[in-house]
């Protein structure tokens, strides 16, 4: 049982980066974290991490973005 909660947490992390928006990264980044806290193996937490970093870049890009978009008004 244990392996198939640790696939469906990366499976809804996975799905959480590919939905992500602007609008939701926050909360999809603060969900995908306790997703990956209640990963039991290394190597699921391999294969999250992946998505992980992937949100981290797309929170830092869209941040960024808006600061410049903010700062030229």
């Amino acid at each position: 049982m244990a392996r198939t909660i640790t696939g469906n947490n990366v499976r809804k992390i996975r799905k959480l980066y590919l939905e992500a928006s602007p609008r939701t990264i926050h909360g999809d980044l603060n969900k995908a974290v306790e997703l990956l806290k209640a990963l039991s193996t290394e190597n699921a937490r391999q294969k999250a991490a992946v998505y992980m970093d992937g949100l981290s870049q797309l929170r830092s890009e869209w941040t960024l973005a808006k600061k410049r978009r903010a700062k030229h008004r």
